[in-house]
C-alpha cells in the first residue's frame, strides 16, 4: 500500500515541482552542444569597449614626454662629447637622425624616417616624434607576440606558408583586437602583402580643427602600435618582417608586410 501510494504520488507531481523542473532542465541541457551554448550566451566582457581607445591615448602623451626627455638628454651629451673633443663637430644631431632613419628603411626595422604624409609630400620627421613611434611600436610588438601566442595554444598543425600566417592576423588577431577582420587583403606572390581596413578602430575618431593634413599627421602615431601588433604576432609564429602603415583617408588605413621568401 505504501509503495503504490508513492508511485501514485511520483506519477502526478504538479508542474511548479522542483523535481519536475530538473528533470525538464536535464533532458533539454542534453541536446545543448558547448558550441550552441557559447552562441546563445557568450561570455561576458567585463572591460570597457572604450578602454583601449583611453590607454591608448594616454599612452601617447605619456610616451610624448618621454621621447622628448630622452632626445634633450641625448642632445646634452652629444653637445658635451663634441665640446671634450671626442666627436667631432660635424657630426651633428640632423646629420646622424637621417642616416640612422635611412639605415632603418633599408633594414627594415618596421618603419621609415621618411615618411609620406598622405597628400603626396614627403618629410622627415623629428627625432621627437620618431622615438615616440618606436616606443609605441616597440610595446605593440610585445603585445602582438603574446596574442599570437595566446591564440595559437590550441592549434594542431603549423601554418604552412606566409599567406596561411598573414590569413590568421587579418582574421584572429584583427578580430581580437579591433572587433573585426580585414575588409582586404592583396598579394604580389613576391612575399608582399598589403591589408587594407576601411574603418580602422584606432584612427576611427581622429580629426582636427587645422585641416585633414593634420588629422592624419596625428593618426599616423596612432597606427604605429598596431603595426608592432602585426610584426609581433608574425614574429612570434616564425615569420620575421617588415611592417608598414599607410594612411591616405581617414579612417581607412593600409599596412604593407613584407617578408621574406624563404620565410
Amino acid at each position: 500500500m505504501t509503495s503504490r501510494n508513492s508511485l501514485q504520488s511520483a506519477s502526478y507531481l504538479p508542474p511548479s515541482s522542483p523535481f519536475q523542473a530538473q528533470v525538464q532542465s536535464t533532458s533539454t541541457s542534453s541536446l545543448v552542444t558547448p558550441t550552441l551554448s557559447l552562441l546563445a550566451d557568450p561570455p561576458p566582457r567585463f572591460l570597457d569597449a572604450a578602454a583601449y581607445d583611453y590607454l591608448v591615448i594616454e599612452m601617447v602623451g605619456a610616451l610624448r614626454g618621454g621621447a622628448k626627455r630622452a632626445e634633450e638628454k641625448r642632445r646634452a651629451v652629444e653637445k658635451e662629447m663634441i665640446e671634450a673633443g671626442l666627436l667631432p663637430a660635424s657630426s651633428s644631431s640632423l646629420e646622424k637622425q637621417g642616416k640612422k632613419e635611412k639605415d632603418r628603411e633599408s633594414t627594415g626595422s618596421g618603419g621609415s624616417g621618411v615618411r609620406s604624409s598622405g597628400l603626396g609630400v614627403t618629410k622627415v620627421d623629428d627625432p621627437e616624434e620618431e622615438g615616440l613611434r618606436v616606443r609605441l611600436e616597440a610595446i605593440g610588438i610585445h603585445v602582438g607576440s603574446n596574442i599570437a601566442e595566446r591564440l595559437c595554444k590550441d592549434r594542431g598543425a603549423r601554418f604552412t606558408d606566409t599567406l596561411d600566417a598573414v590569413k590568421f592576423v587579418c582574421k584572429d588577431v584583427w578580430a581580437l583586437c579591433w572587433d573585426k577582420q580585414v575588409d582586404n587583403l592583396r598579394t604580389n606572390h613576391r612575399g608582399v602583402y598589403v591589408l587594407q581596413d576601411n574603418a580602422f578602430k584606432p584612427i576611427l575618431r581622429i580629426s582636427s580643427f587645422e585641416g585633414h593634413a593634420d588629422a592624419v599627421r596625428r593618426a599616423k602615431l596612432f597606427v604605429a602600435m598596431p603595426a608592432g601588433i602585426i610584426r609581433g604576432a608574425l614574429a612570434r609564429i616564425g615569420y620575421h618582417g617588415v611592417v608598414v602603415p599607410e594612411i591616405t583617408t581617414l579612417p581607412q588605413c593600409t599596412f604593407q608586410v613584407k617578408l621574406p621568401k624563404g620565410s
